[in-house]
């Protein structure tokens, strides 16, 4: 019996963020970095969330500085910690 090939979709391997509806997003601020690619993150409602950046942007390298403007991802079970998603230009 031949396997049957699967077809290529962009979405199969749940790679992006915004098909994550369980995630919850909040923009915000860095106020602090941490060892070990930990960032500090105020965010615009007012908390303050430990959080680390997300596998694409570590494959891509993308950069994340201080006072950067950036999106962090939360989980509705553990609203202290979050991975950052997206870094504004």
């Amino acid at each position: 019996m031949a396997k049957k090939r699967r077809r290529f979709d962009e979405n199969a391997y749940g790679e992006d963020d915004d098909v994550r509806d369980d995630h919850v997003k909040l923009d915000g601020v860095v106020s602090q970095v941490f060892a070990g690619g930990q960032f500090e993150v105020k965010t615009d409602p007012g908390a303050v969330v430990r959080a680390r950046l997300c596998g694409r942007m570590r494959k891509f390298r993308i950069r994340v500085i201080l006072g950067d403007r950036v999106t962090v991802a939360l989980s509705p079970y553990d609203l202290s910690h979050g991975m950052i998603v997206f870094r504004a230009k």
